[in-house]
């Protein structure tokens, strides 16, 4: 990590001395203790876990370790005047909730970022911002693509795992792709991007936030202070709303994406094309190509563009457009697009064995996400691991979105209760398997030898659990891992069996209770 730009006077002046309190010792809580010290403040280090602050290499003024009511009574012994929290304190919880009662002032790392550059020879830099409920990593990812298609340094932080207040310190990039959480945004006050996005709105993280209307209103905090676009789904009601209702400065304009024709002030589909009727002097009856469907054809099952989720191609949109505001030119549209790359545990083929294909899509966290993944399946060839931390949402919806998708579903979780009522009401008949608890790898195997067993040729294992995973497994990344490797394991028996040998596969559904697609 490099220096920081050198400071004006102003958030300089306000910090140093100051007590400031850091809850949340990760990458993120680390990069701010950097820079609080750099700054000259006071910093009371925090966290959960007392090896963390063992673990802490920097020297700070204070420290506490204990649970979440332990460090909340700690912050207030310690007369901050200022406290800068990680994405993982809930709203409703002990901490903030102390703090707010104390009238303390709370910033995210992303706050702290966004006014260190704001005081520094960077100010300039342009923040392009987004959020949503899925599809965050995949279009920031994209965006940052087209961006450096564009000739700009620019690279994607913030959620995706870079702490924005990192890249702030190194300097050098000529713009940021930021994707934020609501966790983030909660605590964020100032940011004023160049352009943002809510990408779309479902159930998720309930219990973080205490409810949907205050996930929500985390979310549209993306748009505040946008200098101008505003970008949002218009098959999503929700971010329109947000948008209207949205302070933004004077002249931001709101741009819609679609994966129909657009309209003005839209980017949209025309047949396989990416059109842009927002961006451009002759928008108002005329639209400019960005890219086609074949550059993003990489991401689709066996490389075929008609094969290409609808979800993709939305992110793309958004991506394109947060893009285009920047001043990316069309031809860098495409390239960036050509260029990108999923994340790992993002509907990624593991394995193919036997005539069945498995897909790891871990990071399909909670309902909104699987439904995606699994609206991609032919109809009746999808083999389902689900369950986990429902985080207090339902999957009676998406059970009812889906059940024409399946042939069978296999439930992983502690408690697999609200998956299994969800199933049972919406999915009658279909053949289900539970796993019982275990350790990570034992219960991974399990699972995909019980999907196994209900495949069929011709079928696909995906694993969209539609629920987090710390109920049973450190992170989705273990949870994925762990699939696809058993995925593979599986395929490998599969193909040394012979094609159908010893499957039984016509009998199979049969023996289930479920019907042949």
């Amino acid at each position: 990590m490099g220096p920081a730009a050198p400071a004006r006077p102003g958030l300089a002046d306000r910090l140093r001395g100051a007590r400031v309190g850091v809850v949340g010792l990760g990458r993120t809580g680390r990069a701010v203790i950097e820079a609080l010290r750099t700054l000259g403040a006071q910093v009371h280090a925090f966290d959960t876990r007392a090896a963390s602050l063992d673990e802490l290499a920097l020297p700070v003024a204070g420290a506490a370790a204990g649970s979440a009511e332990e460090i909340a009574g700690a912050v207030e012994e310690a007369d901050l005047g200022l406290l800068i929290v990680s994405p993982g304190v809930p709203a409703t919880g002990p901490v903030l909730t102390r703090a707010a009662g104390l009238g303390l002032e709370t910033w995210s790392e992303v706050e702290l970022a966004w006014r260190l550059q704001g005081d520094s020879s960077s100010h300039q830099v342009p923040w392009l911002t987004l959020t949503g409920t899925d599809g965050k990593t995949t279009t920031v990812t994209m965006l940052s693509q087209i961006l450096q298609a564009a000739g700009l340094r620019a690279p994607a932080v913030g959620n995706i795992g870079t702490p924005v207040i990192e890249a702030v310190l190194a300097g050098g990039a000529q713009a940021l792709a930021v994707e934020l959480s609501s966790f983030q945004l909660h605590t964020t006050r100032s940011l004023s991007p160049l352009a943002s996005a809510c990408l779309n709105l479902a159930a998720d993280h309930l219990d973080w936030h205490g409810g949907m209307e205050a996930y929500a209103a985390d979310k549209a905090r993306i748009y505040r202070g946008t200098r101008r676009a505003a970008v949002y789904s218009t098959a999503d009601a929700a971010t329109e709303r947000m948008v209207r209702d949205a302070d933004v400065v004077e002249g931001c304009r709101a741009v819609g994406f679609t994966l129909g024709a657009p309209g003005l002030g839209q980017v949209g589909m025309v047949e396989d094309l990416l059109v842009d009727r927002a961006f451009h002097d002759r928008r108002a009856d005329h639209g400019v190509e960005l890219a086609t469907t074949a550059d993003l054809a990489h991401l689709a099952p066996g490389g075929r563009a008609e094969g290409l989720p609808a979800h993709l191609v939305a992110d793309a949109l958004a991506a394109a457009a947060l893009a285009r505001a920047a001043g990316a030119p069309a031809q860098a549209v495409a390239e960036g697009l050509r260029a990108f790359t999923p994340g790992a545990h993002r509907s990624a083929t593991a394995a193919q064995g036997g005539g069945v294909t498995w897909v790891n899509d871990s990071k399909a966290t909670n309902p909104h996400a699987a439904q995606a993944a699994l609206s991609a399946l032919p109809e009746g060839r999808g083999v389902w691991i689900v369950g986990g931390d429902t985080k207090g949402a339902s999957l009676h919806e998406l059970v009812v979105a889906v059940r024409s998708r399946l042939h069978g579903a296999v439930v992983i979780g502690k408690d697999q209760s609200g998956v299994l009522e969800a199933l049972g009401a919406g999915a009658p008949g279909l053949p289900v398997t539970t796993i019982a608890d275990a350790a990570p790898r034992a219960l991974m195997e399990a699972a995909v030898r019980a999907a196994a067993d209900m495949a069929r040729p011709g079928d696909t294992v995906l694993l969209a659990p539609a629920c987090a995973s710390w109920d049973q497994f450190s992170s989705y990344a273990q949870r994925g891992d762990l699939f696809a490797e058993a995925a593979r394991a599986a395929a490998q028996r599969a193909d040394a069996a012979g094609a159908g040998a010893g499957r039984a596969a016509p009998q199979a559904p049969e023996a289930g209770g479920g019907q042949q697609a």
